[in-house]
C-alpha cells in the first residue's frame, strides 16, 4: 500500500451534501427518519440502509424493493429505526463506482436511554482510495482482473475522509468509538495501540463485554463499537491498519489537557437490544448456497438470465461469480420463509477467495465454520467466509419482504454473487 501525504491537488468526490463521508445521521431508537435524495449524477442511484431492520420498500434496491432514482429524480426515504446501534448508508446501485467515489456515510441510532459508560462519542469511518498519481480518483473501475480477484483494493487510507486526521483526546478519557469498515474490498484490521480496549459491539448489535486489546478485523460494510480508555501515561495513542506493507498509523489520538479523572470506574457493556435467535433450531426451515468462480475457481459455466453459458460467454457480460451455478438472476429467490420461521442457510465457499456475506433486513448468527460450533452469540449482518469455508447462519425471518443476499466485496457482488429470499 502506498500513502501519498503531499498529493498535487484536492481529489474531486461524488458525496452526500457535498462531503466525504456524508453527513453523520442520528436518530433515536423507535424514531422515524427521513431523508429527501436528489440525485444530481449522470447515472441512476439508490440508498441502502445497511443494518437497519428497515421496511422493505425503503432498503434502497434497484429491481427488488424500488426503481432506481433517475439523474436528476428524487427519492423519500422515510423508515423507523428500531435498534440501537452503529450503521452506515451508501450508494447500492452501481455501488462498486458510486461506493468507491465517496456516496457513504454513518447513520448512528441512539439507545432511547441514554447510556452511561462513555465519556464522549467517536465515528471513525475507514475508507481507502485508488488514487492516480495526480491525486485524481483512479478512473479503472469495472476491470476484470479486480472483479474476479480480491475486488478493488485501494492504495490511500482515510479516516472520516482525511489522511491521518489527529484527534484530540484527554487524558484518563473513556470513548466510544464506532469504527466502520466503508472500503469496497479491503478486509480490515485495525488496532489502538495505547489504549485499553473493550468490545461492545458488532454491526450495531451488544455482544458480552470483554476486554480485547488486540487488532479487531472487519469484512468490507462491518462496524464494531469499542469502549476505549486513553491511558494517562507516554505512549503513542493511534489507530493502525495492518495491512500488505504495514502496519500503517493512519489516525493519531493526541493526548492533551487536563485529566478527565484520577482512575477509570468499572467498564460496564451496552443492554441488550435487536432481535435474538431461539435455542431450538429443529423447526427451521434450512436453505443451501453454493458460492463459485474468480480467478483459480475453476467454474466451468453458469446459468444467466435462464441461459446455461460458459465462462467466457459471462466474463464478455462481466459475470464471473455464481450463487447455486446461476450468476446475479434475480428471477427465482434462494427460498421463501413464512414470517415468523427460522431460517438456516448453509454457506459453501468454494471459490479461492474470501467473501463478505450481507444478508439485508435481518442479523444472523454464524452457528457453525466447516462443521464446528463456534460458539459466537455476536448477531451480526455480515460475516467472513474465506476460501474452502462452510458456514451456516441462522436467523428468524420476520421482516417481511424481497431480502437481498449478496457478497459486500461490491465487484463480487456486481459480477455475480447476488442473490435474494422472499418473507411473507
Amino acid at each position: 500500500m502506498i500513502l501519498p501525504s503531499d498529493l498535487a491537488s484536492p481529489t474531486p468526490i461524488w458525496g452526500f451534501d457535498g462531503t466525504v463521508p456524508g453527513p453523520v445521521l442520528r436518530t433515536m431508537a423507535g424514531e422515524r427518519l427521513s431523508a429527501v435524495v436528489e440525485n444530481g449524477l449522470d447515472q441512476p442511484t439508490s440508498v441502502h440502509w445497511h443494518g437497519i431492520r428497515i421496511d422493505n420498500a425503503m432498503d434502497g434496491v434497484p429491481g427488488l424493493t424500488q426503481e432506481a432514482i433517475a439523474p436528476g429524480g428524487r427519492f423519500v426515504y422515510d423508515f423507523e429505526a428500531p435498534d440501537p446501534g452503529t450503521y452506515w448508508y451508501h450508494s447500492h446501485d452501481r455501488s462498486w463506482e458510486q461506493n468507491a467515489r465517496g456516496l457513504h456515510g454513518a447513520l448512528i441510532v441512539e439507545e432511547a436511554e441514554p447510556w452511561e459508560g462513555a465519556d464522549r462519542d467517536l465515528v471513525l469511518l475507514v475508507d481507502d482510495w485508488r488514487l492516480a498519481e495526480d491525486g485524481s480518483i483512479d478512473d479503472s473501475f469495472g476491470q476484470m482482473m479486480d472483479w474476479s480477484h480480491g475486488g478493488r483494493l485501494g492504495n490511500f487510507v482515510t479516516v472520516n475522509g482525511r489522511s491521518k486526521p489527529r484527534i484530540e483526546v484527554r487524558p484518563n478519557e473513556r470513548i466510544r468509538v464506532r469504527l466502520i469498515n466503508a472500503a469496497n474490498a479491503r478486509i480490515m484490521e485495525l488496532g489502538l495501540p495505547g489504549t485499553r480496549t473493550w468490545r461492545l459491539a458488532l454491526d450495531g448489535m451488544p455482544v458480552p463485554l470483554v476486554e480485547e486489546n488486540e487488532p479487531v478485523w472487519l469484512a468490507p460494510a462491518q462496524r464494531t463499537d469499542l469502549l476505549v480508555d486513553i491511558l494517562d501515561d507516554e505512549t503513542p495513542k493511534t489507530l493502525v491498519l495492518h495491512t500488505n506493507g504495514g502496519p500503517f498509523e493512519i489516525a493519531e489520538f493526541a493526548v492533551t489537557g487536563e485529566p478527565v479523572r484520577a482512575s477509570f470506574p468499572e467498564a460496564i457493556g451496552l443492554p441488550r437490544s435487536g432481535p435474538s435467535l431461539p435455542d431450538d433450531l429443529s423447526d427451521a426451515v434450512r436453505a443451501e448456497l453454493l458460492m463459485e468462480g474468480g480467478a483459480m475457481g475453476g467454474m466451468a459455466g453458469a446459468m444467466h438470465k435462464g441461459r446455461m453459458m460458459d465462462t467466457r460467454s459471462l466474463v464478455g457480460k462481466g459475470y464471473v461469480w455464481a450463487f447455486n451455478g446461476v450468476a446475479d438472476d434475480r428471477g427465482k429467490p434462494l427460498a421463501r420463509f413464512a414470517k415468523g420461521q427460522t431460517a438456516v442457510i448453509t454457506i459453501r465457499n468454494e471459490t479461492g477467495w474470501p467473501h463478505a456475506m450481507h444478508v439485508h433486513g435481518h442479523h444472523f448468527r454464524v452457528l457453525t465454520r466447516n462443521g464446528e460450533p463456534t460458539g459466537d452469540v455476536a448477531m451480526r449482518d455480515t460475516t467472513l467466509t474465506v476460501p474452502d469455508e462452510t458456514i451456516e447462519i441462522a436467523f428468524v425471518a420476520d421482516n417481511p419482504g424481497k431480502w437481498l443476499l449478496h457478497c459486500h466485496m461490491l465487484e463480487h457482488s456486481a459480477s455475480g454473487m447476488m442473490t435474494w429470499f422472499e418473507v411473507a
